[in-house]
């Protein structure tokens, strides 16, 4: 397992470097101006001046080892300079700069990396710990009434998108019922809200219930459908029958042999599904103006802001190819038959 786990490593960095140059050549030649957002006032030549300090006149190859240089924050590569001529701000180690607020990107992805946490992320905890139990009942009570009720809710989660599941859920709960009644829930999510008191937590708590409610939706569907049919595979194996005639509890059977085996797939399905939480709700967050990462996203792509877009598809690319190696180690830990030395 470790020899495994270094080759995948190892293999994951020319992996990453072909993917952020592939992320970079998409999003820069995509027509953007970094001076578009610029009052029209301002002359052609300090325009061109503009651009020429932020380097996009610059060759590509120039332009995409300086933004990988700026990404991982590493000293100038003042070698590679002097071995071709070109200008990489040697001297210079700059930090990657927004074009429409002039901070730091990575600033900008700190600051609102609080709130898709708080929001995508226990969305995501949630739809786990409701989908798991739904499709171990379904399938070990196949065509039953739960099963039956069980479909159709994942069906309805797979089929009704977040724009609309989150604007019925807003009419419901902001628009019909009174402001005054105790079902009543916050359209809005107050990212500025600070929990200080049991007051403030309860409030915290009540404008996280709706956006959570859209996302688990979606969540709690897709997992509980794999869970279901990996456990309906595994329910009629050879080793299920020899476990029940040998005796063992019917909960032992299920839970401890059945369900082990199953969650193989599922695993693929939850860790391939954790990047989303940093990029997966852009809707959800539009809809209930969380002021998260995929609400910098949109802002960044509607005006031109190249760096920041790049960093964060980066990032996500990142996620995604972490957590797959994460799912390929779950599997020995899962299944001990699984051997990788």
């Amino acid at each position: 397992m470790f020899n495994f786990t270094i080759r995948r490593l190892i293999l994951t960095i020319p992996t990453l470097l072909f993917i952020s140059f592939v992320i970079f050549l998409i999003v820069k030649l995509s027509p953007s101006d970094p001076t578009g957002n610029l009052p029209l006032t301002i002359p052609a030549e300090v325009r061109e001046q503009i651009r020429e300090a932020l380097g996009v006149n610059q060759p590509l190859i120039v332009q995409y080892l300086k933004w990988l240089q700026q990404f991982f924050w590493i000293e100038p590569l003042i070698y590679l300079e002097n071995a071709t001529g070109w200008d990489l701000g040697a001297g210079d180690a700059t930090r990657l700069i927004s074009y429409q607020t002039r901070s730091p990107v990575m600033d900008l992805i700190m600051q609102r990396m609080p709130q898709t946490l708080w929001v995508v992320g226990t969305a995501y905890v949630v739809g786990i710990l409701i989908a798991l139990p739904i499709g171990v009942i379904s399938a070990y009570k196949q065509y039953s009434v739960f099963d039956q009720v069980g479909t159709f809710v994942s069906m309805v989660g797979f089929s009704v998108p977040p724009f609309f599941s989150g604007v019925v859920v807003i009419v419901l709960f902001s628009v019909i019922i009174p402001s005054d009644s105790f079902f009543w829930l916050p359209s809005i999510y107050d990212t500025t809200h600070r929990v200080t008191d049991w007051d403030s937590f309860v409030y915290q708590f009540r404008q996280m219930i709706m956006p959570v409610m859209v996302l688990a939706l979606q969540i709690t569907a897709q997992i509980s459908r794999f869970t279901r049919a990996s456990m309906l595979d595994n329910l009629n194996q050879d080793y299920v029958r020899t476990a029940r005639a040998k005796g063992l509890r019917e909960r032992t059977v299920v839970l401890l042999h059945v369900l082990r085996n199953s969650m193989i797939p599922v695993v693929t399905v939850i860790a391939l599904g954790i990047p989303s939480i940093f990029g997966g709700a852009i809707i959800t967050e539009q809809v209930f103006k969380v002021n998260g990462l995929g609400q910098l996203l949109i802002l960044s792509i509607q005006g031109g802001d190249v760096p920041t877009v790049q960093t964060l598809t980066f990032i996500f690319a990142i996620l995604i190819v972490l957590f797959n190696l994460i799912a390929d180690i779950l599997y020995g830990l899962l299944d001990p038959r699984i051997r990788y030395d």
